[in-house]
């Protein structure tokens, strides 16, 4: 499956946020331009952290990677409308008074990503993991009855 550049970020097929009815992800098109992503370019990449979402027969499955965050820095809620919140924190790294920094790449900040959930979604069966630095959150979906096929016969 190829990636496909968008105004909205690197998505996979042929999705595009138009035709996506769940995202709550917003352009932002003061993002690269300077002086406005120099106010928080050390913050840009964890703030802005990826999710990828994959519906499957049994479940809606969120993947986020969040590299070096343990599982109590990071959050995740539901609300009453069926919108799932990955939200988190990643804190500035002390200085100490004899060090020199060379190169600082890493990110720190606050992130929050929200994503409304779909009719089906089972609200009170949500689960999250958290493995090697991803967070994986299984949303199980409703069964939804296949209707029932009579066969009328034709008369004549």
């Amino acid at each position: 499956m190829s990636l496909i550049p968008s105004f909205f970020g690197n998505r996979r097929g042929n999705d595009s946020f138009f035709s996506d009815p769940f995202s709550l992800d917003l352009w932002d098109p003061f993002r690269d331009i300077t002086p406005f992503s120099q106010l928080s370019r050390e913050n840009s990449a964890f703030v802005s952290t990826r999710v990828d979402w994959k519906e499957t027969p049994e479940a809606h499955v969120f993947k986020a990677d969040l590299p070096g965050l343990k599982k109590e820095e990071v959050k995740v809620e539901i609300e009453d409308d069926r919108v799932l919140q990955i939200s988190g924190k990643r804190n500035v790294e002390k200085e100490e008074k004899n060090d020199t920094w060379h190169r600082v790449e890493r990110s720190s900040g606050e992130f929050m990503r929200r994503f409304r959930l779909p009719e089906n979604a089972k609200m009170d069966e949500v689960k999250a993991a958290m493995e090697n630095g991803v967070l994986t959150v299984t949303v199980p979906k409703v069964e939804m009855k296949k209707p029932d096929v009579k066969a009328i016969e034709i008369s004549g």
